[in-house]
């Protein structure tokens, strides 16, 4: 789970703890396990497949298969819902990629490693790097058999700043999956959010069966945008640009390129308003152009992503759910607070964060200001994720949680089952735009 996606605050492993604090574990166990279930069901694959798409990428986090406290020892019920979607996608006949969004440790700079910190710890510690290699391991053992599965995505979006640790890593994670399954492909994320391969040299020739992810978001497409999209020469000639230099290396050796994640976010109309649709227009030219970039270079990709609250997804649940109803005024004050990272439209809140990112300015050398992930993050981003995203977030954690006190097996389940996609709304636009460029590969 990511905190734009499903509405909380902050990383999953406060929100869950958060809950349990409020209406105990049992509950708190059930309600998560209940939302899992309902977030991807057999009406979900049957429209995924209905839009000519034929393979899915599906993220995962390490908690589900081992706890902090007692780690290298497997939990079998991971495997649960895992398992379940895997099937129900290979009974429409779409092939699933796994793809390790969440490792101990954290490995990279971001929310989404469910780390609750900007550190890197995976890097820094060699257990979480065994305990992840150990991990695939188990799940090779689970999934070699398997005919459905793509392929494995060991780590999502490393951000190793020594650029050499994560080659490292994945020499390991490589013969460790192998020395079980020879038959998956193994999908390897750049380093730096999976936009640099400029440190791999030639480690490729000790590799088998392997393909190489980058994650091509434009920023055409988010709030940030520096200009509004026309789809002018220029602009697209940035886009392009972009995207070939991520793809450099695998072009100058030959080898496989896979997209992981891309596409735009949207405006809502209870944030937005009467610009809603203007916006999204503009977003779906971004969608478009990326996509006739990648179909000149048979380009295969996975789009980020299937269903969320109403941001991203192909599929957003309505408004009129009994989730989004009891969250309507947490959901519109986090926006307005801007603390999720993702897409974060900050103009409510930029005269506050303004003068500490002017105050560093002033105080730090030039040269010292760039830390890495920069340039992915400038300095205005590790602010934001500092002082909105991690501060601020922890103050919110319990805010949310409280909204389910008091509740019942029954209230919890009502709560959950928003997210079932008869609940869903489609978002048309963009879903038109994917079944076409589907239709146009399937006549070729």
């Amino acid at each position: 789970m990511e905190n734009f996606i499903s509405g909380y605050p902050g990383c999953e492993f406060q929100i869950r703890s958060a809950l349990a604090e409020v209406v105990g574990p049992i509950k708190s166990e059930f309600f998560f396990d209940k939302f899992l279930e309902y977030f991807f069901q057999e009406e979900d694959a049957k429209f995924f497949k209905s839009l000519g798409l034929n393979c899915i990428r599906l993220p995962f986090n390490y908690r589900h298969f081992e706890d902090d406290l007692n780690p290298r020892v497997l939990k079998e019920e991971g495997f649960k819902h895992l398992d379940r979607v895997i099937d129900l996608c290979a009974q429409q006949g779409i092939y699933t990629i796994l793809d390790l969004h969440a490792a101990a440790g954290g490995q990279n700079t971001d929310w989404h490693c469910d780390a609750g910190t900007h550190i890197a710890n995976f890097w820094l510690h060699k257990d979480f790097q065994d305990r992840t290699i150990w991990l695939w391991k188990e799940l090779a053992k689970h999934y070699v058999n398997n005919k459905w599965i793509a392929g494995y995505n060991p780590l999502n979006e490393p951000t190793d700043p020594t650029h050499t640790a994560v080659i490292k890593f994945y020499d390991q994670v490589h013969d460790a999956i192998r020395s079980i399954d020879t038959e998956h492909v193994i999908f390897f994320d750049g380093n730096t959010f999976a936009s640099d391969f400029s440190h791999f040299g030639d480690v490729h020739k000790k590799w088998q069966n392997t393909a190489y992810s980058i994650h091509d978001y434009s920023g055409y497409g988010f709030p940030a945008s520096p200009e509004d999209y026309v789809s002018s020469d220029e602009q697209r000639r940035r886009m392009k640009k972009s995207y070939q230099r991520k793809r450099e290396w695998m072009d100058q050796h030959g080898l496989c390129v896979w997209n992981g994640e891309w596409g735009p976010v949207y405006a809502r109309k209870q944030y937005d308003g009467l610009a809603t649709d203007a916006i999204n227009e503009r977003r779906y030219k971004v969608l478009k152009d990326q996509l006739a970039i990648y179909n000149q270079d048979h380009l295969s990709w996975s789009i980020w992503l299937y269903k969320d609250i109403g941001f991203q997804g192909m599929v957003y649940v309505s408004q009129e759910t009994p989730y989004t109803v009891l969250l309507k005024d947490f959901l519109a004050k986090k926006h307005r607070l801007a603390v999720d990272a993702w897409g974060a439209d900050t103009a409510q809140v930029r005269h506050i964060y303004q003068p500490l990112i002017d105050h560093i300015t002033k105080e730090i050398p030039q040269e010292n200001q760039k830390l890495y992930p920069f340039p992915v993050w400038k300095l205005s981003d590790r602010v934001g994720r500092l002082s909105r995203s991690i501060l601020v977030t922890e103050y919110l954690v319990k805010e949310w949680a409280e909204h389910f006190r008091g509740k019942s097996e029954v209230e919890l389940d009502e709560i959950a089952r928003s997210f079932k996609f008869e609940n869903c709304l489609r978002r048309d636009g963009l879903n038109k735009i994917l079944m076409d460029s589907a239709q146009a590969w399937s006549s070729i």
